[in-house]
């Protein structure tokens, strides 16, 4: 992680606060009309679109080694099963991430990312199953209610994406962004190598992970990429 040559912008000049390992990463992607996120994303916020449509995307994963800066891993607190379901904004020339929710099943991790990054955590009763090069992937919560079920697997080889392609836009940002509670714009930087991706294949038998927001997801298969590793570090959040 020491080459920063592909990032679009310096890390901050302090130390980051926490790193984590993510496996086993499932981006699906799904192009929308603007108009069907806008009402769930904070008026401050600006939507990126690609080719005229805002994009959404679910994202499972498993979380392992998560620790905070000069400390180990805590046995049974620094693995589990996460997903977020995300949407994509620029603040300041900075491309990032906006989450409409994250679910895992850690209760101290949820507690503490709500606190500390002000962001919507919620527990769920998750599962992560691996078969050979499958994930077998369930979740499930109640409030409010949302369950994804599904199989996914790597289906071609390595790739990182190129500046302006679509996959780019999808997945190379390098920032989150919510809001403190007078509405003002907070940003945590992020910093990982390009993301090892590829083309993926799965299934999914159940997905109400946007129901909450009165999202319908179109019919048609999702744009899927699969990561196998990706190694993160996190600072802490600042005003934009």
């Amino acid at each position: 992680m020491a080459d920063r040559r592909h990032r679009p912008w310096p890390v901050p000049d302090r130390p980051w606060v926490q790193g984590q390992t993510w496996l086993d990463v499932l981006f699906a992607h799904w192009s929308l009309p603007v108009e069907a996120l806008r009402p769930v994303v904070p008026a401050a916020l600006p939507l990126d679109t690609f080719d005229g449509g805002a994009w959404l995307g679910i994202v499972p994963f498993e979380v392992r080694g998560l620790r905070a800066r000069g400390t180990p891993p805590v046995p049974r607190l620094s693995r589990f099963p996460e997903t977020n379901v995300r949407t994509y904004t620029t603040v300041g020339g900075k491309p990032g991430i906006y989450f409409l929710s994250l679910d895992a099943t850690n209760g101290v991790a949820v507690a503490v990312a709500r606190r500390t990054y002000r962001l919507p955590y919620f527990r769920a009763h998750m599962s992560l199953e691996r078969d050979g090069g499958e994930v077998a992937y369930r979740s499930r919560r109640n409030a409010p209610q949302a369950a994804l079920a599904l199989r996914y697997r790597p289906a071609g080889a390595v790739f990182h994406a190129r500046p302006a392609t679509l996959e780019y836009f999808l997945t190379e940002r390098y920032c989150l962004y919510t809001l403190d509670e007078r509405q003002r714009v907070l940003r945590a930087d992020i910093h990982h190598v390009p993301w090892p991706l590829q083309p993926a294949a799965g299934e999914f038998e159940v997905n109400t992970m946007t129901a909450p927001y009165a999202i319908d997801l179109p019919d048609e298969q999702p744009l899927l990429h699969f990561a196998a590793r990706q190694d993160v570090v996190i600072w802490s959040l600042r005003l934009d």
